[in-house]
Parts: C-alpha cells; structure tokens; sequence
C-alpha cells in the first residue's frame, strides 16, 4: 500500500508573511517540514504543492519535488489538484502542515499505520489528550470526541464533551498529575491521511453547514457519512502562526545547535 505526503504551501499568511521562506535559522521554515515528512518510513513519496513560483524554486534548490497548482481556499483542495492531475498511484495521500516544522515522523507514520489497520476508515487524524484549561477554553484549539474504538464523533471549537457538574478543573488536575490519558477532552492535531479516492470525492463536496458554522473543513466529511479514526499521540507539534513563534523556533533551534 503506498503512501504519499504532500505538504500545501502557499506564500502570504495574514499574521506572518512570507513565513515558509522565513530563513533565519539558515534554512527556510518549509525545508525543516519537508525534511521532516521524508524521515517518515510509511511515506514512498513527498511532494511540495504550491500556487508560488517563489516557493517552488526554494524546493528545488533543497532537493523537493514540487508541484504547481491554482488558487485553493484550502490545504486539501490543493493536495486534490495535485492527485488529480499527476496521476498519483498513492493508495493513502498525507497532508502536512507546511508551517509545523518539528512535526514529529512518527506522527505521519502512525496516521498511515491506522488506515492501514482500519481498513474501513476513510479517512485518519490524530488528537493528545488535553490537561490545560487555558487549551480547553482556547476556540483555536480544536476539540474531538471519539467512540471507544476511536472513531471520530464530532469536532468543534468549543470544550466538548460537556462536563454538566463543573469538574472540570478537577478533572485535568487529576489528569494533569497522574495520566493524561484520564482527561476527557481531546485536542485534535490537524494532520489527515485519506485514502485517494475518498480524498478526491470530498473536495468535490460543498461546504456543509457544519462546516460552515465551526469553519472546521474535516466535518463536511462527517456531515458525508465518512469514517475518521483517531490516533492518538502524546504531544502536539507547535505551528508557526506569529511573529513571535518564529522566534521562539529559531531559539529552540540554536539551543539544539549549541
């Protein structure tokens, strides 16, 4: 079963701009992510897709395979184009964050693995359990509630499950202390695998009304009747979003270089 990453990349971001060029460290944002997928043991392939000549001259000079695409509103419908028109033979297609660049390998191996294991799942993300309020009340972090098979129930913004007593500082602390497997609440990790098919059908969907209320792009595939298993993994890449994220990376970066 062969398995492709490809990581959607575009050149403007509202809150840093230009920041998978961003090269302070000596080595552009994208390069860090892109090394970081082809370190995966599940992928036969990764590709750059991008609608930036700018970006795509930067992956060649680093050694990436890159492939031009039209405007997208998103990371998927990008990744899609490039399925398409390329002809990909990949049985499972990876998307990647282009702006997380300590993504963790293994995490991408282990998205491949559950689709792999799961052979009526279309689809496959990740999620760590939550032990911060701070994260839990944060409507940037995204939150998912599984089946006890780890079937993905629902997404949203907002803390779910509800906890009706109000326990719910007591309830991370404990977690917190002990396992943070005893949390009830799941950050959900923007990492997707799909298989190709499916992949293609869904961006051929309209946006759903889910979808549209959350802007949570992975409920349309709920709202479609899809199968999302979730994996889960014991920490969350940090994206790069802000000025001072950049900077916090180019430290933890020259830390690991002293």
């Amino acid at each position: 079963m062969r398995a492709c990453g490809i990581i959607p990349a575009r050149l403007q971001s509202s809150r840093l701009p230009r920041k998978l060029l961003l090269a302070e460290t000596g080595r552009p944002l994208l390069q860090y992510v892109w090394e970081a997928a082809c370190r995966a043991r599940r992928l036969d392939e990764v590709i750059v897709a991008t609608d930036s000549e700018e970006i795509a001259e930067t992956v060649r000079r680093f050694g990436g395979r890159c492939e031009m695409t039209g405007e997208h509103p998103s990371g998927t419908d990008r990744i899609a184009e490039v399925v398409r028109r390329c002809g990909l033979d990949a049985d499972i297609v990876v998307n990647i964050q282009g702006d997380e660049p300590e993504i963790d390998p293994r995490h991408i191996d282990a998205l491949v693995e559950t689709l792999q294991d799961h052979p009526d799942a279309q689809m496959a993300t990740l999620a760590t359990p939550i032990t911060s309020l701070d994260r839990l009340n944060d409507r940037s972090c995204t939150k998912v509630v599984c089946s006890t098979a780890g079937r993905a129930l629902y997404f949203s913004r907002l803390p779910i499950p509800c906890c009706r007593d109000g326990h719910v500082d007591e309830l991370l602390q404990k977690a917190a202390q002990t396992d943070a497997r005893l949390s009830p609440w799941n950050l959900h990790i923007g990492l997707y695998a799909y298989r190709r098919e499916f992949l293609l059908r869904l961006t051929e969907l309209p946006p759903s009304p889910l979808e549209r209320l959350e802007k949570l792009e992975q409920l349309r595939a709920l709202e479609a009747g899809a199968w999302i298993q979730v994996a889960f993994v014991d920490h969350a890449s940090v994206g790069i979003d802000t000025p001072d994220d950049y900077a916090q990376f180019c430290a933890r970066q020259r830390r690991r270089a002293a």
